[in-house]
């Protein structure tokens, strides 16, 4: 990996995480189109890290009072009924669907899922839903409405995200509309519940990105690094950006954006200018 594609990729990274049009598609394709070649899963897994480490930051007080109420609930009675107990509970039973997939199909996402015929169409099917569920979705709910079927359900949602080109924030948005809750609501539920999910699989995936045998280009230990602080910096702004747009702007703006890159890439792919794998 030369240092132009580190932080290129990093900057990528930082900004499309917080976005609901799919880091790890535009990492793929950024990485096709310009520098020909892969940066591979465990990059992206890896550089996760730095833009969930700005999502840590930039919720810590919310973090801190939603671990807080769960611990006390555990053994406190009064404070189970509070909503930040219950939401303590939903980010632990919605990140079980991602982290049970993740495992069970962690060979099929390093390689086949990478396909950019499947990028494309994921870019393009998974908007078009945002879009409906922009369309037909009440946005009525707040936190103080969810249930344990909201959790799960957004947590099966998230999971979507293990293709690239679906988007881990896109994918909860889309759901958490068609359950009728606030847009604004979705888009800070997406950021939580994503915490655990990425960190872990961030941490999972680090031995790999230095392994010579795996897929992708290999960094050395401080273009990771290097990687990796861009996307928290990146990161950091475009979360703020991102959740003020929501509480302010419909989401149809993402979901053109999503459907011209994907069919963008279905031309380029047809004309040879780009490899699908």
């Amino acid at each position: 990996m030369t240092w132009l594609e580190t932080v290129v990729l990093g900057v990528i990274q930082g900004l499309t995480e917080m976005l609901p049009i799919s880091s790890s598609g535009h990492l793929r394709l950024a990485s096709a189109l310009f520098f020909d070649a892969d940066a591979g899963a465990s990059f992206t897994a890896v550089t996760q890290l730095g833009t969930e480490a700005a999502v840590l930051l930039y919720f810590a007080k919310d973090i801190w009072r939603l671990a807080k109420a769960w611990v006390v609930g555990i053994w406190d009675k009064p404070t189970r009924q509070t909503t930040d107990y219950r939401m303590g509970w939903y980010v632990i039973i919605g990140t079980i669907p991602i982290v049970v997939l993740g495992l069970l199909f962690k060979d099929a996402i390093r390689d086949q899922a990478r396909n950019l015929w499947l990028v494309a169409a994921s870019l393009i099917l998974f908007g078009l839903l945002l879009g409906a569920a922009e369309r037909f979705g009440g946005k009525q709910r707040g936190f103080d409405d969810f249930r344990l079927k909201d959790g799960l359900l957004l947590g099966v949602a998230q999971a979507g995200a293990l293709i690239p080109g679906v988007s881990r924030s896109g994918a909860t948005i889309t759901a958490g509309l068609f359950l009728n809750i606030d847009r604004a609501v979705a888009a800070r539920y997406s950021f939580l519940l994503a915490i655990p999910a990425v960190l872990g699989s961030g941490l999972y995936s680090l031995p790999d990105v230095f392994e010579p045998a795996g897929a992708g280009l290999i960094p050395s230990g401080a273009q990771m690094i290097v990687a990796t602080v861009i996307a928290f910096l990146v990161g950091l702004a475009a979360v703020h950006w991102m959740l003020r747009w929501v509480e302010r702007h419909s989401v149809y703006i993402f979901v053109w954006y999503r459907v011209i890159v994907g069919v963008l890439i279905m031309i380029l792919l047809s004309t040879g200018v780009i490899d699908a794998t």
